[in-house]
């Protein structure tokens, strides 16, 4: 199904890719994930109505509006531009959901990500390169700290990951890498795929999220690229 046709599905408009005006230089521009690469995504990783997801630099809301058409999900989204923040709120007025009562289970939050306080009941956090690793770092943290308060299993969900979230996520947490997701065009940008990293209730939980665990993963080798790349374009 076309992009469009999914709009008119849902009754809502986030297909336009804009910029974050005030925010550019640590916030990325809004570009919504595609629907065919979200699709995907949700049919090799299950959701439900228990789950709770967050997106952080959510934009129009795209992403949660259709969790919460597919699965009835509570999402909350988490946008530091005002603009954006509006549109969402516009988008939930005319979005129609299969299930009427389950509209009541989207929230929208209008404030810079490293600021939002993540509930001990959300479980799935979304990001789609939405800002800096200072930020998403923060993110990271603010996640551990709900989780020591709450235990429980939670997943970090990566479209078109960077590299640098990666590394990250890979050597100075205890998140592992739970889940691939590839979509069509992968053999041609191996970016383009989906990542899910888990911290389980049976994983210890370190206060310092810069305690360097080495987990191995396939994604060794094009960081080891990406390296080598980033010292011959100095």
């Amino acid at each position: 199904m076309k992009e469009e046709n999914y709009e008119k599905l849902l009754h809502i408009n986030t297909s336009k890719i804009e910029s974050r005006m005030d925010n550019k230089t640590i916030y990325n521009r809004y570009e919504p994930t595609p629907y065919k690469a979200l699709i995907k995504l949700f049919d090799e990783y299950k959701a439900g109505i228990e789950d709770r997801f967050v997106d952080f630099g959510s934009g129009k809301a795209r992403f949660a509006f259709l969790v919460n058409f597919l699965f009835d999900s509570a999402c909350t989204s988490v946008e530091i531009c005002e603009d954006f923040h509006k549109m969402a709120l516009t988008n939930k007025k005319n979005y129609r959901p299969r299930n009427p009562a389950s509209k009541e289970r989207l929230f929208f939050v209008n404030c810079p990500a490293e600021k939002y306080q993540v509930s001990g009941f959300e479980n799935k956090f979304y990001f789609f390169n939405p800002f800096a690793l200072s930020i998403f770092i923060s993110v990271v943290n603010n996640i551990y700290r709900s989780v020591e308060e709450r235990p429980r299993e939670v997943d970090i969900i990566l479209y078109y990951p960077s590299y640098e979230y990666i590394e990250y996520l890979e050597n100075r947490t205890n998140f592992h890498l739970y889940k691939e997701v590839f979509l069509d065009d992968s053999k041609n940008d191996p970016r383009e795929r989906f990542v899910i990293y888990r911290l389980g209730e049976d994983k210890p939980i370190y206060d310092d999220c810069f305690t360097s665990i080495c987990i191995k993963s396939v994604y060794r080798r094009d960081l080891m690229i990406f390296q080598k790349y980033k010292k011959r374009s100095l």
